[in-house]
């Protein structure tokens, strides 16, 4: 007998997995037919579906870039989750670090100029002391989230991205999932709209349920423009590229009826920066941005000149039925969107001097800045029922992390940045990484450009990618650095299989 069951014993890990299934499944089982619910046999279904997810994690990725355009807000009680996506990142934040480790070559999956690469060391640096922080913090509670919620885009997004994009069409791949999903969810929204004749009051109507507001929408309709222009430069097939070229029209056609002032003006900032790029002068307007922002500052704080732009409440409305007024309103600061910006940037201004080092912590803006904010510049919107922050992700920075938080994004925007020209023009006779380099930077410019106005980087739809773009800019580096040609592998299928770990290029013949 004991011989028998030593035969019976399981040999291996996946046997042991094997006979955890059929316990569970006749536990289940019997326990579905006691009570007649079919619902216990959950558990047992669940083995072989966890299995299959941490041996094909990427499918979850990909799934998440596919869903997520369409990822809405659940309230469940006191919780509030964006749903499919953050169940998708949650799932991924287990999953990433496991195939780090337990892959083929476990932390050698990434070179080791990889790991030490600027781009992974800022944002890891960011949470560190973000962490650090939140000791300091007026709200642990809600530090400790943004610290849960900072780790399941880093991990995911940062981490998963390098492991999953080896080769350029890996990237495509990804790039492709999110574009074609954002103009899937353009046949939602275009339609909506239409039936109200494009209008403006009618926008915020038009894009429910799967954008918050027409901000997130046309933020994510302008930062997949540059992926679109890429997708139609380096398809295959004529065919292929006129479906992108047509996927870029849908999608400038839904920024334009979004009537976003931002999103609008983005597109030309975004140009312009192509400009710089092409031109090397990266460096110039990084310090021109810095000279800009320090001579802002003095100048609106010295003798309070601050107070002379404060708003007639009166007069400071929102012209929801007529655009033409609405832009009248901005450049005669009576538009009561851009006049409550300037309420919550005196307020996060006055938070800064009372804390400069620590800030209030980690996601702490909100009630906390109410005990900072001056009446001269109230508007009828400052009750902000929606828990909305500061509407400027640098100052939002320096309000929560102090000053040394600040620096530490500023770093990262400012290497970014500079990341992004070299490897442009180091790439100059490798198209196929160049297209990468250039579209990433184009949709990171855009998100950069709308965290002056808004604090969009905590938006799954708009977070996701700004992180992905960072590991791209990585994977590139790797690419450059590298002596491989690329034209050898440059029309090979991305490769997903568990054999494709190498971050390095294969040689030619290899």
């Amino acid at each position: 007998m004991r011989h028998l069951l030593l035969r019976l014993r399981p040999a291996d890990s996946l046997q042991w997995v094997f006979v955890g299934f059929l316990a569970l499944l006749t536990l289940g089982g019997g326990l579905a037919a006691l009570v007649q619910q079919p619902a216990w046999l959950l558990p047992a279904l669940a083995v072989p579906a966890l299995v299959l997810v941490l041996a094909r994690w990427q499918w979850l990725y990909y799934l998440l870039f596919l869903t997520l355009p369409f990822s809405h807000e659940l309230v469940l009680g006191s919780l509030h989750i964006d749903v499919p996506s953050e169940p998708l990142l949650l799932s991924l934040l287990v999953c990433v670090p496991l195939a780090l480790l337990l892959g083929p070559g476990g932390l050698g999956q990434l070179a080791p100029r990889e790991w030490r690469h600027p781009l992974l060391l800022l944002p890891a640096l960011m949470l560190a002391w973000a962490a650090f922080d939140t000791l300091f913090s007026v709200n642990v509670l809600h530090s400790v989230k943004y610290l849960l919620a900072k780790c399941w885009y880093l991990v995911p997004c940062l981490l998963g991205t390098l492991l999953l994009v080896r080769r350029p069409a890996d990237f495509w791949r990804v790039a492709a999932c999110y574009t074609g999903a954002g103009v899937v969810a353009l046949a939602w929204v275009m339609p909506r709209h239409a039936t109200q004749g494009f209008s403006f009051a009618k926008v915020g109507w038009a894009v429910q349920p799967f954008f918050i507001n027409h901000v997130i929408y046309a933020t994510v309709l302008a930062l997949l423009l540059p992926l679109a222009g890429g997708l139609a430069q380096q398809a295959s097939t004529p065919g292929r590229r006129r479906w992108w070229l047509a996927a870029g029209g849908l999608l400038l056609f839904g920024l334009i009826t979004s009537y976003t002032r931002a999103s609008w003006l983005a597109l030309p900032v975004a140009g312009l920066y192509y400009w710089v790029l092409r031109r090397r002068l990266t460096r110039w307007l990084l310090l021109g941005l810095a000279v800009a922002g320090v001579g802002s500052a003095v100048y609106f704080t010295g003798a309070d000149r601050f107070m002379n732009y404060a708003p007639d409440f009166e007069k400071t409305v929102w012209h929801g039925g007529n655009f033409e007024a609405h832009l009248a309103s901005t450049y005669k600061l009576q538009d009561v969107s851009g006049m409550e910006r300037v309420y919550r940037w005196v307020a996060a201004a006055r938070m800064v001097a009372d804390k400069p080092l620590t800030g209030t912590g980690p996601s702490t803006f909100y009630p906390e800045y109410k005990r900072y904010t001056l009446k001269s510049f109230r508007t009828y919107v400052s009750a902000n029922p929606e828990h909305s922050t500061t509407h400027n992700y640098f100052l939002l920075q320096l309000a929560e992390q102090g000053v040394p938080g600040f620096l530490l994004f500023a770093a990262l925007v400012a290497t970014t940045l500079l990341t992004a020209e070299r490897l442009y023009h180091a790439s100059a006779a490798r198209p196929e990484v160049r297209r990468i380099v250039l579209a990433v930077v184009l949709s990171l410019v855009i998100i950069l450009f709308h965290l002056f106005l808004n604090e969009l980087l905590e938006v799954d739809k708009i977070g996701t990618f700004f992180f992905v773009g960072l590991a791209a800019l990585i994977r590139c580096d790797s690419w450059t650095a590298d002596l491989t040609d690329l034209t050898d592998f440059a029309d090979t299928p991305p490769a997903v299989a568990d054999d494709a770990h190498s971050a390095v290029l294969p040689a030619p013949g290899a």
